[in-house]
């Protein structure tokens, strides 16, 4: 199953349509999206505009991939559950947020191997093309690494230190 989450504070019909249109043309009934507060409803996949916490987890642990905004609970999630993601940041030149901070973060997390960006519709049809080739990685765990508590516990304690060059 894909799970499309688009968040609950904002309508992003733009990756809603997108993907609704690229399920129809290809047949596919295993794409369920959480399309938030819209008028537009989409006619080839299942959706609900919100859900609880519960069945939301619920869908997200069973998803083969993820597709989203680019909002950092919805890709922190997939990585700490293993899961691909395909993201789009939504762009506060198309009034679908107030800044571009999605694209920072799409920015940021496109280093790692198990989220796939698609910077605009014609790359989101581009990668749901290969939606069923992506694959997850080991999970992250939900706690900073030893070494970086290490490393911050060691700046604060002012035992790393150093001094601009």
């Amino acid at each position: 199953m894909i799970f499309v989450t688009v968040g609950a504070q904002m309508p992003f019909d733009r990756l809603v349509k997108t993907v609704d249109q690229w399920a129809i043309s290809r047949g596919r009934g295993d794409v369920f999206a959480q399309i938030g507060p819209t008028g537009n409803y989409p006619s080839g996949i299942q959706w609900t505009k919100f859900m609880d916490p519960a069945e939301f987890k619920h869908r997200f642990e069973t998803a083969k991939v993820i597709v989203a905004h680019a909002g950092t609970g919805s890709i922190i999630t997939a990585l700490q559950l293993g899961k691909p993601i395909v993201i789009m940041p939504r762009r506060a030149s198309l009034r679908e947020t107030r800044s571009d901070h999605q694209v920072a973060t799409a920015e940021q997390f496109r280093r790692f191997p198990s989220v796939v960006v698609a910077w605009d519709e014609t790359e989101l049809v581009a990668r749901l093309e290969q939606i069923d080739d992506l694959a997850g990685l080991q999970a992250v765990g939900p706690y900073a690494s030893p070494g970086l508590v290490g490393a911050i516990r060691g700046f604060i304690d002012g035992n790393n230190i150093s001094s601009p060059a």
